[in-house]
């Protein structure tokens, strides 16, 4: 794959499910769906795209679930717009998008900045909420106090902040940067990504402006710690969650160490379960997609019981 075709070309990958562009929350996103049943919403992290759980869709879907994975906004065949990375606009993107999809909640699964916006949805959206599973990414209280430290894991945040400089960064040599970032995170040893994973998303992030709306999730992180919006978010997250929330972490992540995000559970007042993956770096979903879909799966039959 040379990467070098149009958006429908990178984004639409071929496979058992269907490809949908739904309006919500005052943009269109693009949408990968398979299967029937109850909901539930993937959501991607950085510098990935919907594609990044193609081995969870179909797994979800023979499993008698709705499967859907969103490219969020900036990202793949989502609008790229010029503003909206901050946790309201992203939460109502989530949960329009749920409505959008004929549904009035899902189960919200998120990895990296889709874990984010998946914590911020359960407070801030509770009712379009069922459940909540998050990869690398701690409550985002948790991930506030690691920036207010300076911690040394934090260094990719930090050095994102400057303008222009970091997004030229992410696309020169045909975006050989995101490659050196995939396996930068993950642990020792992984085979992801291989060759077609490497290819993908490096073609997704030169669909411009995708580097420019990547990055503003993490500006908007570091930027508003000092800000009055940051503030009003932080003081509305303290807000407990409660329903059921299942945390899977790689006990290998060097960007987010398990320690930064563990003590997330202090913010769940339902039922909380905590998966650590010894060996696996930051995309568990990826480095060992068969552990965290039985983790999944399983967690999944466990909250349909209990309901």
């Amino acid at each position: 794959m040379n990467g070098n075709g149009s958006l429908a070309d990178t984004v639409d990958v071929p496979g058992p499910w269907e490809h949908r562009h739904i309006a919500a929350n005052g943009a269109r996103f693009h949408v990968a769906t398979l299967g029937d049943g109850p909901l539930v919403l993937l959501l991607h992290g950085f510098p990935e795209f919907w594609w990044a759980w193609r081995d969870q869709l179909p797994a979800l879907a023979e499993a008698g679930w709705r499967a859907a994975a969103m490219d969020l906004r900036g990202y793949g065949g989502s609008d790229k717009t010029p503003q909206g990375y901050d946790p309201a606009t992203l939460t109502a993107d989530v949960t329009g998008v749920v409505r959008s999809l004929g549904e009035r909640q899902a189960v919200l699964v998120g990895h990296g900045w889709g874990a984010y916006v998946a914590w911020a949805a359960a407070v801030m959206r509770p009712a379009h909420v069922a459940a909540l599973a998050t990869l690398s990414m701690p409550h985002p209280l948790e991930l506030r106090r690691h920036l207010l430290r300076g911690r040394r894991q934090a260094g990719h945040l930090l050095g994102v902040q400057a303008p222009a400089v970091p997004e030229r960064r992410l696309v020169a040599d045909d975006a050989a940067y995101v490659e050196t970032l995939l396996r930068r995170w993950v642990g020792n040893g992984s085979t992801f990504p291989d060759a077609e994973a490497a290819a993908r998303y490096r073609a997704a992030m030169r669909l411009w402006p995708a580097p420019h709306c990547a990055l503003e999730y993490h500006r908007w992180a570091v930027r508003s710690l000092a800000r009055a919006d940051g503030r009003r978010f932080a003081l509305r997250m303290q807000e407990p969650i409660t329903v059921p929330v299942l945390q899977v972490h790689g006990g290998a992540d060097r960007t987010l160490v398990p320690r930064a995000a563990v003590r997330s559970s202090r913010h769940v007042a339902g039922p909380h379960r905590w998966v650590q993956l010894e060996g696996v770096g930051h995309f568990p979903h990826e480095e060992a997609p068969d552990r965290v879909t039985a983790e999944l799966l399983g967690w999944l039959g466990e909250v349909v019981a209990a309901r």
